[in-house]
């Protein structure tokens, strides 16, 4: 882009750069945060991964009457009596993204017949339940992976935008600018005196 060769456009020059070299640091700081927080909700994710499958192994025993064991109809399994109603979650704020925060995990009440299913029912879907739950958090971590992974981008691009064309392309209009005003002053002091000596002779 062609720059023009004044004093104003000098100035408006350096004011872009000071703009600029001001802004970057922040930009610089937003992109670790939200590295970090990716960072930390991956690590996050995995270990929520590791305790349901800690949770799912305890209750190995109980898998074949989950799955649909002869003994209950499918539409009477101990699964069916687990069943979402919602997931409830509430705002937070991380390096100015507005991200989901696991607030808790709803149920439909579904009333059963105490007789028909054994004693361990009640510990069962509890534990059911709380698997259900794990799932829960992690999909609000990915939901906020996706959300700061998308203004990591944004952020990731403004820095180099700065770093890479801004700066650099503002620094050389800078320096083109001042040899060419510095020649013109010097071409003024040397029309000076030129003038000045063919005074002197006229003189």
């Amino acid at each position: 882009m062609a720059v023009k060769l004044t004093k104003n456009e000098q100035k408006k020059q350096k004011d872009s750069l000071r703009q600029y070299q001001r802004y970057l640091p922040t930009l610089q700081l937003k992109k670790q945060q939200l590295q970090i927080v990716i960072r930390e909700s991956e690590n996050e994710i995995r270990k929520l991964k590791e305790e349901q499958k800690k949770a799912v192994d305890s209750i190995s025993s109980w898998i074949a009457v989950y799955g649909g064991n002869s003994a209950f109809p499918e539409d009477r399994s101990i699964s069916s009596l687990v069943v979402i109603d919602r997931i409830e979650k509430e705002k937070g704020n991380i390096a100015g993204v507005e991200v989901p925060v696991f607030k808790e995990l709803v149920f439909r009440q579904i009333e059963y017949d105490l007789h028909y299913y054994p004693l361990w029912v009640d510990k069962a879907l509890e534990e059911l339940k709380n698997i259900a739950k794990y799932d829960a958090l992690v999909s609000t971590l990915e939901e906020r992976i996706a959300l700061l992974s998308k203004e990591l981008r944004t952020t990731t691009q403004r820095v180099n935008l700065f770093e890479k064309v801004k700066i650099p392309e503002t620094k050389e209009n800078i320096r083109i600018i001042g040899i060419y005003l510095q020649d013109q002053q010097t071409s003024a002091v040397v029309r000076g005196k030129i003038a000045k000596k063919k005074l002197v002779r006229v003189s």
